[in-house]
């Protein structure tokens, strides 16, 4: 079993890469998209500039302003005339304020062309690192298929045990829960009872739970639903998906990605956890849910199920935690 564990925990990581890079392609999608507004809009003005420096060198060329004619003589095309009469002192300020436009115009299609080639190439790279995480992922399912069908007996008699062992984490978690909760709302009537009778100007202050300590009932609800890779609801889910799902019927909106996840809420050490708090493991690979008393709630990896776990038997591959706000 630990070489199908071990498998299971590279595949997670796997997945998890998979998912980052398709969070990072919507990102660059959505910069594509206004990279090519932009150019789009620079382009037009390039445009509308050049068609009104048309019309001035027409009409210096017919000679309402002879003086500037000798300007454009020699000029091989239209960017040389118009190289020519910016630099030359006789061009009025109307004129030079066109030419601003045009190179301003100019400029802007250029700059709007290399971050459109810039998000272009950036895209193409990660679609084939993309591309190579699912292979990778397919091979790892086949090998773990391959190993669960030869171990089969053996799964049986353990998860058998697991579900006990479960039941009974899930049960003690409840009741703790209930208690904290109990604590906290006894703890905010004495608060009350502290403010009213205590000096003006001498408020009780005392800090609020984690705001969103309800997750944890939440992500408990789901215990013993299949892992499945990329799922996000009821029925599956894989380890960033459950966190997502569970902060989603609260109102927060998380991707879907648990490197992604890691760059929102606040820093927390492990000493100041409370219910609710992401904590990430195996260098982002890996999230889940804490839940108090030392355990958290997990999605694990292919083959298992949402899952109690101990904090402490992770410690060696633990990156950290957030509270999200």
């Amino acid at each position: 079993m630990g070489q199908v564990d071990q498998l299971g925990a590279s595949l997670e990581t796997a997945i998890a890469q998979y998912q980052f890079a398709t969070y990072r392609l919507n990102g660059i999608e959505h910069r594509l998209r206004e990279n090519r507004h932009e150019l789009r809009i620079a382009k037009l003005n390039l445009r509308t500039s050049q068609r009104i420096i048309e019309r001035r060198l027409v009409t210096l060329y017919t000679g309402e302003q002879a003086s500037t004619l000798e300007v454009i003589l020699g000029a091989r095309s239209l960017d040389d005339m118009i190289n020519r009469i910016d630099t030359e002192k006789s061009v009025s300020k109307q004129d030079t304020a066109v030419l601003d436009e045009v190179t301003s115009a100019r400029t802007a299609v250029a700059a709007s062309g290399r971050r459109l080639a810039h998000e272009r190439a950036l895209q193409q790279k990660i679609v084939g690192e993309r591309a190579a995480k699912k292979q990778e992922i397919e091979s790892k399912l086949a090998e773990q298929r391959r190993l669960l069908a030869s171990i089969k007996g053996q799964i049986a008699q353990l998860e058998a045990a697991d579900r006990a062992r479960q039941e009974r984490l899930a049960q003690e978690a409840a009741a703790r829960l209930a208690q904290e909760r109990a604590a906290t709302v006894a703890q905010q009537n004495s608060t009350i009872v502290g403010v009213s009778a205590s000096a003006p100007g001498q408020d009780t202050v005392i800090a609020p739970p984690s705001k969103y300590s309800g997750v944890v009932g939440i992500a408990m609800q789901e215990l013993g639903t299949p892992y499945v890779w990329g799922g996000s609801a009821p029925g599956g889910f894989d380890c960033s998906g459950l966190v997502m799902w569970a902060y989603a019927q609260v109102g927060v909106s998380l991707p879907h990605s648990s490197y992604a996840q890691w760059g929102y809420g606040v820093p927390v050490s492990p000493d100041q956890l409370e219910p609710g708090d992401l904590v990430f493991f195996d260098g982002l690979g890996h999230v889940g849910i804490y839940i108090g008393g030392g355990q958290f709630i997990e999605a694990p990896h292919t083959g298992a199920f949402v899952q109690i776990s101990n904090l402490a038997d992770r410690m060696g591959d633990f990156v950290g935690a957030r509270r999200i706000l």
